[in-house]
């Protein structure tokens, strides 16, 4: 034990005195707050160019509604109402006679316009288009009873998000009035009801009292999860990273071959683990630390899940003992740093596959998908996370369990790495195979 931290110190303060950790520790917050400082400066100056919109209307009735129902759009949150200035472009329509003789020929040349910027978009509106027939499935709905919108856009194009909604009112105009609804009471038929998202009723323990509820933000509901996660994801990168061209480099170099001489293999991997884990723990201090001094000064405090900070210790301890054990293991097995780098996808698949699953998770955070995938051990640390940070949370039981994993999963890793690495650190000339490291693993 006494090696294990002897070896863990040496590296612990070797690293924390280079510049390149100093460098990553003050260069990832200043990314993430460059980002959020991104998105704020493209909301203050958003694009308001005007967006011209030709309607091929093929029924004979619903242009007219659309170009009144859009209009009415056109004023909602246009202007800001204290300063006055423009948040949002205006849109302005146009209407083309359909040809019906050559519907592709119209089509191109109304497509022309749209590659010589005369037009944003055009949309097309099927013959049918005002009593389509009944199908579950979009993709089954005839060409004739459907709204084509057509754009030089890419695939989130918030133009055809903004139109979506008066196509709808217009088509909707046109079929009251076609039952006799008066046109004055369009607007109040029509009018969408205003659901907001609320907290559950709580009751204070210590008085007693009923807490009322309080309006859900998608701060709380989004940013709050997924900054805990990549908080975790951005600790373990940095942590990591470096390990497996730095045993390699040592290697090649036969360090390892001097320091065999005072320390066995299994507390040199044990000991640059614990330095890892002592590194990691550093720099989550110190950005748990600035988080909850930006969130106090601007009284925004109440969003920081406090209680979950020892959770946020466990898993970010787990995965950098995971992490680092494989790396220094695969480090060893390498012939040479280049070699390493080849495998530092598949070291980092238990960081990089739930960022690729998060999205599902945080739509459905208690439903069976998330829940396997929060109890399987190499996902658990961030999947968990993201689940416990989110309103509501989780089963008390499901983070007990999962810890129950993570440490059978963390023991397993670091017997089998010490195995591998008391091998390949010794071995010069090639990089093993896939099943040399299997064999190693299991036989030793």
């Amino acid at each position: 034990m006494r090696r294990i931290l002897l070896v863990a110190k040496r590296d612990y303060l070797a690293a924390i005195r280079s510049k390149p950790f100093l460098f990553a520790l003050v260069i990832a917050p200043i990314m993430v707050g460059g980002s959020f400082v991104g998105i704020a400066v493209m909301k203050a100056k958003p694009d308001i160019q005007e967006r011209r919109v030709a309607i091929v209307d093929r029924t004979g009735l619903a242009a007219q509604a659309v170009i009144e129902s859009a209009g009415e759009k056109n004023t909602e949150g246009l202007f800001d109402k204290i300063t006055g200035r423009q948040l949002t472009p205006r849109y302005v329509f146009e209407t083309a006679v359909p040809d019906d003789t050559n519907p592709n020929s119209q089509r191109l040349a109304l497509s022309d316009r749209v590659r010589r910027r005369e037009l944003f978009a055009f949309l097309e509106i099927g013959r049918d288009a005002l009593h389509p027939p009944k199908s579950a499935d979009p993709e089954k709905v005839p060409e004739s009873s459907r709204v084509d919108y057509y754009s030089n856009a890419g695939g989130i194009d918030e133009t055809r998000g903004w139109i979506s909604g008066p196509v709808s009112d217009g088509l909707r105009r046109v079929r009251l009035g076609q039952l006799g609804v008066d046109h004055g009471r369009f607007a109040d038929v029509l009018r969408s009801a205003t659901v907001q998202a609320m907290s559950l009723i709580s009751k204070d323990e210590k008085s007693g009292s009923i807490q009322e509820a309080h309006k859900k933000s998608e701060i709380e509901g989004f940013v709050v999860p997924f900054v805990m996660v990549m908080l975790v994801v951005m600790t373990v990168l940095f942590t990591v990273g470096p390990m497996l061209g730095a045993v390699a480099e040592d290697k090649m170099q036969r360090v390892f071959e001097m320091l065999l001489a005072s320390a066995t293999p299994f507390e040199l991997i044990m000991g640059k683990v614990v330095a890892a884990v002592g590194l990691s723990l550093t720099s989550s201090a110190v950005y748990l630390v600035g988080g909850l001094v930006v969130l106090q000064s601007l009284a925004m405090l109440g969003l920081a899940p406090l209680g979950l900070l020892p959770w946020f210790v466990v898993y970010v301890a787990a995965e950098v003992m995971v992490l680092c054990a494989l790396a220094a293991a695969l480090g060893a097995a390498c012939a040479s740093p280049s070699d390493a780098q080849h495998l530092a996808m598949p070291l980092f698949s238990p960081v990089l596959i739930p960022m690729f699953l998060l999205m599902p998770v945080m739509q459905q955070p208690n439903g069976g998908f998330a829940i396997a995938l929060s109890l399987f051990p190499p996902f658990t640390p961030l999947v968990m996370m993201m689940r416990q940070a989110m309103p509501g949370g989780v089963s008390a039981w499901q983070p007990w369990v999962g810890l129950v994993g993570i440490v059978a999963w963390t023991v397993a890793v670091a017997w089998a790495a010490a195995r591998i690495f008391r091998i390949g650190i010794l071995m010069q000339g090639k990089t093993a195979s896939f099943a040399e490291l299997l064999r190693w693993a299991v036989r030793g």
